[in-house]
């Protein structure tokens, strides 16, 4: 059995990927080119941003048309790798 088979996902599926990080270094500009690297087809309106209570930090949630689960690996593999995301989810 596959990884694929073993998978809750079918893909390919709209997932959303968020990433989460200091509101002051244009994180929404760093994780699109991110997930473009993975998903070149990526809309605009894909794309939302919500700042804290704070207005320190800055989620940015993707919806992205996932192909496979390698490839949502792949993309959350660059976002963890990138010193300007605290953190993927």
């Amino acid at each position: 059995m596959s990884e694929e088979d073993q998978s809750p996902l079918k893909f390919p599926c709209q997932f959303p990927i968020k990433a989460m990080g200091k509101s002051d270094c244009q994180l929404d500009i760093i994780v699109v080119e991110i997930i473009r690297k993975h998903v070149p087809d990526l809309s605009e309106g894909a794309v939302y941003n919500r700042n804290s209570s704070g207005g320190n930090y800055t989620s940015v949630t993707v919806v992205v048309n996932a192909t496979s689960r390698a490839q949502l690996d792949a993309i959350y593999q660059d976002l963890v790798d990138c010193e300007a995301v605290i953190m993927a989810l």
